[in-house]
């Protein structure tokens, strides 16, 4: 196998002034992001017209997902009915490895409850979530109101519970969601980046992967095989 190119060989201190030179810009962009979340906090809100959602306790209203908090975060998560787990989603898989009990005590320590909604039957997304090992509260919207509808996934949306009344705040899609894979930010700090062939990278770069191809491996999403060692077949 031909060895990738590297990036050049220079010396210490030529090395520490590139560096410095990036932090200058590494800096604008950090309080360029300060800026538009100062935006995104003045955004207006819209009414929520009363929906339900299934849950481990049955059938229960948008309001009840909040677990009494003033702030909801819902997370849409792509569903393939009558799929087994090794079809199911890798992206939504990945975007959900991080969010770990102890993410979303800390989003609780802020009033924010962390919640999962899918298309899927309640007890096809219960078995998909306990075989993952993980213990954020999932949803079925499968037969909930056209107003919880999105595209078929990965779709974060914010709500805000004003007394009994229930506003959306902000929602984004696609690569919006990226803070939620911190595997994506910690690859853009290496040599390499993320190795995908959109990326601009100097020629002789590693680019052997169209984005997300990589999040599947040997039939199944990569954190699946952190659970079982079971060949798909």
């Amino acid at each position: 196998m031909t060895e990738p190119t590297t990036p050049r060989i220079v010396t210490r201190d030529e090395w520490e002034r590139a560096r410095a030179e990036l932090l200058v810009r590494e800096k604008a962009h950090m309080r360029a992001g300060d800026e538009l979340a100062a935006v995104r906090r003045r955004l207006p809100m819209t009414l929520m017209e009363p929906a339900t959602v299934v849950g481990s306790d049955g059938a229960v209203p948008l309001l009840d997902v909040f677990d009494g908090r003033r702030m909801l975060m819902v997370y849409h998560f792509m569903w393939h009915k009558g799929a087994p787990h090794h079809q199911q989603c890798e992206g939504c898989t990945h975007s959900q490895v991080a969010m770990s009990e102890a993410v979303c005590a800390y989003l609780a320590e802020r009033d924010v409850t962390y919640a999962v909604f899918s298309s899927g039957p309640w007890n096809e997304i219960a078995a998909y979530r306990d075989f993952m090992g993980w213990t954020t509260p999932w949803y079925s919207t499968a037969d909930s109101a056209d107003v919880l509808a999105t595209r078929n996934g990965g779709d974060l949306r914010c709500y805000l519970r004003v007394g009994d009344q229930l506003f959306e705040t902000y929602e984004t899609t696609r690569r919006g969601i990226e803070f939620m894979l911190p595997t994506l930010q910690l690859l853009d700090l290496t040599a390499y980046g993320r190795q995908e062939t959109w990326e601009d990278s100097p020629a002789g770069w590693p680019q052997d992967h169209q984005a997300g191809s990589w999040w599947r491996r040997d039939g199944r999403p990569i954190a699946q095989w952190t659970r079982t060692n079971a060949p798909v077949k």
